[in-house]
């Protein structure tokens, strides 16, 4: 544990920045995964899941969850899954 009170500080806003980061990064996996289920199982509202996937991945980038290249490849892969079976 450390002494000094900054780095007492640090310790603390890493522990509740890192649980964000977890439950937002668990949140993406969880869309991203229903809407490749969707895509997969041929779903009436496949459209709809995905574009709340989409949307999700692009809050993801922009608060700097994941790198803007990752973003857009996911994009693209549920792009090219989504045509792929229209």
């Amino acid at each position: 544990m450390p002494n000094i009170k900054s780095a007492k500080k640090r310790v603390l806003v890493t522990k509740t920045k890192a649980a964000r980061n977890k439950a937002l990064k668990t949140n993406l996996k969880t869309v991203l995964k229903n809407a490749e289920v969707a895509i997969a199982t041929n779903a009436d509202n496949k459209e709809e899941v995905v574009k709340v996937a989409l949307k999700k991945i692009d809050q993801s980038c922009s608060k700097g969850l994941i790198h803007k290249n990752k973003a857009a490849r996911k994009k693209s892969q549920l792009a090219t899954k989504l045509n792929a079976n229209v």
